[in-house]
């Protein structure tokens, strides 16, 4: 019997989704997409905070980008949810607040990773120990592991 071998692509979103983790997954394509959704203009002025049921957090960083982009949520909505492939974003609140220039974000090679407890490794390997191929389960670990250390990283800056 001929097995097929199919797109580690597809692979991985069954099991980010076997492991109810691809909500999460799309809801992280907003930061990086973010530029080319809504172009350059928006994107010197506002950037995603949170993105968590539907609802989007923008930090802007004027009283007067934040009223234009008030008057412009429908089109931001409707072009980010094109962009993004689905009905991700339902709602768009404004804060006021620094905007960081595109440049100027550090890159998670450059951070130091955040140290990853027992606890956290017990759960990734729960996860991943279902997969037969080897080099498939090494690599869900390393993004698995590498996604808690974002997230524990991200905290720790709030």
């Amino acid at each position: 019997m001929a097995r097929t071998i199919g797109k580690f692509s597809s692979t991985l979103a069954k099991i980010l989704k076997a492991c109810g983790m691809q909500s999460r997954l799309h809801e992280y394509r907003i930061f990086a997409r973010w530029d080319q959704s809504v172009g350059p203009a928006i994107a010197r002025h506002a950037q995603p905070k949170l993105l968590r049921g539907g609802k989007l957090s923008l930090i802007v960083d004027s009283p007067a980008w934040m009223q234009q982009l008030t008057l412009m949520k429908p089109d931001l909505v409707e072009r980010l949810n094109k962009d993004l492939g689905g009905n991700m974003v339902k709602d768009i609140s404004f804060r006021l607040g620094d905007v960081e220039e595109a440049r100027a974000q550090p890159s998670d090679d450059i951070l130091p990773p955040a140290a990853l407890s027992e606890e956290d490794r017990v759960r990734i390997e729960q996860h991943v120990r279902s997969i037969d191929d080897e080099n498939t389960r090494e690599a869900l670990r390393r993004l698995l592991e590498k996604d808690v250390s974002h997230k524990k990283r991200v905290r720790g800056r709030d």
